[in-house]
C-alpha cells in the first residue's frame, strides 16, 4: 500500500504565501519517482502545476513560474510546493502525484486526496 498525504492548504489573502507538503508512506521511495503537484479548480480540468524528476529537474506551468517552487526531501519521503504571491486564480484543490510509469504489468502512479487552497480577500 502507498499513501500520499497532502497538508498545508487553507485560506490566504492575495499576495500571501502557503507551503504545501506531501508525505509519502508505504512501499514507496519518492527518490525514484517523478513527483508532481496538480490542481483542479471548479469546472476546470486538472492541470499539472509543477513537477520534479528523480534527477531534480523541475518544470512549471507558465502561470506559476517565478512564484511557485517545488522541492523534495528524499530522507523524509516528502515533496513540497512553496507558493508565493498567490492570486485568486490559484484557488483550487491541489493534488500530489508520484509517477514512475509502467514496469512489467504494474503501473506506478499514485495520488493523494487533495488539499484545498483558497486565495481571497
Amino acid at each position: 500500500q502507498v499513501h500520499l498525504v497532502e497538508s498545508g492548504g487553507g485560506l490566504v489573502q492575495p499576495g500571501g504565501s502557503l507551503r504545501l507538503s506531501c508525505a509519502a508512506s508505504g512501499k514507496i521511495f519518492i527518490s525514484i519517482y517523478t513527483m508532481g503537484w496538480y490542481r483542479q479548480a471548479p469546472g476546470k480540468q486538472r492541470e499539472l502545476v509543477a513537477s520534479i524528476t528523480s534527477g531534480d529537474n523541475t518544470n512549471y506551468v507558465d502561470s506559476v513560474k517565478g512564484r511557485f517552487t517545488i522541492s523534495r526531501d528524499n530522507a523524509k519521503n516528502t515533496v513540497y510546493l512553496q507558493m508565493n504571491s498567490l492570486k485568486p486564480e490559484d484557488t483550487a484543490v491541489y493534488y500530489c502525484n508520484a509517477y514512475r510509469g509502467v514496469i512489467g504489468t504494474l503501473r506506478y502512479d499514485y495520488w493523494g486526496q487533495g488539499t484545498q487552497v483558497t486565495v481571497s480577500s
